[in-house]
């Protein structure tokens, strides 16, 4: 039982306030040394040179880069500017808008909390100045900004491509459908709602409406066209098989900086701080990565995997109940802890079983990444919950927001049990 009572002692730690990668190896440290003895650590150089020679996990710094710098060409404000403009005279325009922007975000820089700022900052307040409610506002915004957890290139499908042994490339492939159904369904209720309550989310004109319709698509298009241009040419890339995700994650971070230029917010010194910021955020998730492997290394030499597995195999229709067990665990996890915590925590504990059972692991992989999108949103510690009230006008009460994002939580459920019952809709094998 050891292992058990040592991810309990994380846990509570991680409630308390310990740093993540310090929490895991801390913990991995006192428990190896009280079960195995120091022995057991000859192993850990071994496993942190496995992953810092890891090309897969090279992505990841690159497509933060790539994110961190079209951050700083204020593209965000550009694009709700220009869908804006398309979409703001129809009820709950302004919200389908800040839709579409966070899609076109998740998928060219996928920084979920700089999407929500952006989208907070620049969209919100015009949200509220044209008497939409409070919680469609908070809420469109917070589901908006995560989507950057599911829509490739993902951080959390890389990772989860590595842990279960995934090809990335593929499960890029395999996230769109399901990415383009939890958009739809976050649109069809923005204008279902705008319909049936048209107070909720009224028309509106925007900034050039008097503009002839030429100007005002011209205007559009300078906004729109060039990060969809990166877009193809990143995921296109990988999708065609010209060139691997981390290959492309590099094509990425040199587009950024080429439309950088093009928005003429490209300098030595806008590139030196994306770099710096890079490098933190790099270190923060490969400190947690070593911490984390530490601790599966205790979890599993315990003994404690093994415990697991037999429970989970001993349950009646074991394939079905292990994937509802191993969805409702990683869906209460996400309300107290981060999703790099949990796929790289939970997941491998969840990998020898899912294997056992002869489960798609393309298939696992994007229920897991649907499912920990909502840790982003779940409260009381949804970390876009927290990034939204951070910039939030006064008059939003932290209520207003969690009353906001629950018919999205549902939606993002409803998508994900879809997602269980009947795979062959997203083009994955019953």
């Amino acid at each position: 039982m050891i292992g058990l009572i040592m991810f309990a002692t994380a846990l509570i730690l991680l409630l308390v306030g310990f740093p993540v990668a310090f929490t895991f190896a801390g913990v991995a440290v006192i428990f190896g040394i009280l079960s195995e003895g120091v022995g057991l650590f000859e192993f850990m150089p071994y496993r942190i040179m496995n992953i810092m020679q890891n090309t897969i996990l090279m992505a990841i710094p690159l497509f933060i880069f790539m994110g961190i710098v079209l951050q700083k060409t204020k593209l965000a404000e550009q694009l709700l500017e220009a869908m804006g403009e398309l979409f703001g005279n129809v009820n709950g325009g302004l919200a389908v808008s800040t839709i579409l922007v966070g899609t076109l975000l998740a998928a060219s820089t996928g920084v979920v909390g700089a999407s929500v700022i952006a989208m907070g900052v620049i969209s919100l307040p015009v949200m509220l100045k044209h008497n939409y409610k409070k919680k469609l506002s908070t809420g469109t915004i917070c589901a908006s900004g995560t989507l950057g957890q599911i829509i490739p290139p993902s951080i959390v499908l890389i990772i989860l491509a590595d842990v279960l042994s995934v090809p990335a490339g593929s499960l890029f492939k395999d996230a769109v459908i399901p990415s383009l159904v939890l958009v739809g369904g976050y649109v069809l209720y923005v204008l279902t709602v705008s319909y049936w309550d048209k107070e909720s989310a009224p028309a509106f004109k925007g900034n050039n409406h008097q503009f002839k319709k030429t100007q005002k698509y011209l205007a559009v298009s300078k906004a729109i066209i060039p990060p969809i241009l990166l877009i193809i040419v990143v995921l296109g890339s990988i999708f065609s098989g010209i060139a691997t995700p981390t290959e492309s994650a590099s094509i990425g971070a040199v587009g950024a900086l080429v439309l950088a230029s093009i928005y003429k917010k490209l300098s030595w010194q806008m590139v030196r701080k994306s770099s710096i910021e890079t490098i933190k955020v790099s270190a923060m998730v490969f400190a947690i990565l070593i911490g984390a492997t530490a601790f599966s290394m205790v979890f599993t030499y315990s003994g404690s995997d093994i415990l697991v597995e037999e429970f989970i195999l001993g349950l009646p229709a074991k394939e079905i109940s292990f994937i509802f067990i191993s969805m409702l665990i990683i869906f209460v996890l996400g309300f107290f802890i981060d999703f790099v915590e949990i796929s790289l925590i939970v997941v491998p504990i969840f990998y020898p079983i899912a294997l056992s059972l002869g489960i798609d692991m393309s298939w696992f992989a994007i229920l897991i990444a649907m499912n920990l999108q909502t840790s982003f949103l779940t409260p009381p510690f949804g970390f876009s919950l927290f990034y939204l009230k951070g910039v939030a006008p006064s008059a939003i009460t932290t209520t207003d927001i969690y009353k906001g994002v629950a018919p999205f939580i549902i939606i993002q459920v409803s998508v994900l049990l879809s997602l269980v019952f009947f795979p062959n809709w997203y083009g994955f094998a019953n």
